[in-house]
């Protein structure tokens, strides 16, 4: 199996992964500030890779370190975004969808940002993607939910992240401004996701001494809490984020990550068993032709599988 063969099979691990852990979330901050929730949640998961990677960690130098901190500090902002979706939306598949659409703009991102020549399906996903954002967030007019804000947000910034990340973790060379050239090594996955998290953890805390009330939920801390953090942060943080970084260690390229277009469909389903969620004709149809921009921006990958297939 090629490296690029084993990076999309452990993407679709990581939607599975991930769809648990929407729900997870999604009870833990019922019971809990979400901002609080995330902090604690980001900072166990990085202690866990911190004793697993310890020897990897101490190796990092300066300068893999601060790359690893300015990813982190994008992803925290992307995830604390992602959170106030959860606990302010009210309909758990939609936010899957709404948020998915970050993998559409991450060649985008690839444009904008790193010179990168993004392939013809994605700017033919673009339009399909904003007509489903639209039937999403027009069922009332021009009205959108607080949660589908915010879920968009965070799909813009992870759109960012997920280049950042693939960055930091591949080698890559970069050609100075008197013409030499300088070979920078990639962060070791678990020592990048690791540091990663550890930022997730300290911005959602600092996040949530700010704006949130500490004392009640301290006040009724349950073991059903304790469960969701330590659930959430063991296979919804540590595993899932190891997981997908070492993934995109494996390929460098940005369109591989479009393989996670199963995420919000996995999301859905499970919402629908656990919380007995429904969506109307117009949400079916709007996460619909979110789903089909997913599909147009990984068109060559979806013509491989129906290669082998058929």
């Amino acid at each position: 199996m090629t490296p690029a063969a084993k990076s999309d099979l452990m993407l679709v691990g990581v939607t599975l992964l991930a769809a648990v852990s929407w729900i997870m979330s999604r009870e833990a901050v019922l019971l809990m500030p979400p901002l609080l929730f995330m902090s604690l949640r980001f900072l166990l998961a990085a202690a866990l890779l911190a004793v697993i990677g310890h020897a990897t960690l101490r190796g990092l130098d300066r300068h893999a370190l601060r790359r690893s901190a300015g990813v982190g500090l994008v992803f925290a902002v992307a995830m604390s975004c992602w959170v106030m979706g959860i606990f302010t939306g009210t309909h758990v598949g939609e936010g899957a969808f709404l948020t998915s659409l970050g993998v559409v703009l991450v060649p985008v991102m690839g444009r904008l940002f790193f010179g990168e020549r993004p392939p013809r399906s994605t700017w033919l996903a673009l339009p399909v993607a904003a007509s489903g954002l639209g039937l999403l967030s027009l069922q009332h007019g021009f009205n959108p939910e607080p949660g589908q804000v915010f879920y968009v947000t965070s799909a813009v910034i992870f759109a960012l992240f997920f280049r950042l990340n693939m960055q930091a973790a591949n080698a890559r060379r970069h050609t100075r401004r008197d013409g030499t050239a300088k070979d920078i090594p990639g962060v070791p996955a678990i020592a990048l996701t690791a540091v990663v998290l550890a930022m997730v953890g300290v911005v959602s805390g600092g996040l949530s001494l700010m704006f949130e009330a500490w004392q009640p939920a301290l006040m009724q801390f349950s073991s059903a809490m304790a469960g969701w953090i330590v659930a959430s942060a063991i296979v919804g943080t540590a595993m899932r984020f190891l997981l997908q970084t070492y993934a995109q260690s494996l390929s460098s390229h940005t369109h591989g990550v479009v393989i996670m277009v199963v995420e919000p469909v996995w999301v859905a389903l499970l919402a629908a068993g656990w919380f007995g969620e429904s969506m109307s004709g117009q949400q079916l149809a709007g996460c619909a032709l979110i789903f089909l921009s997913l599909l147009i921006n990984r068109a060559s990958l979806v013509r491989d599988w129906a290669k082998a297939l058929f």
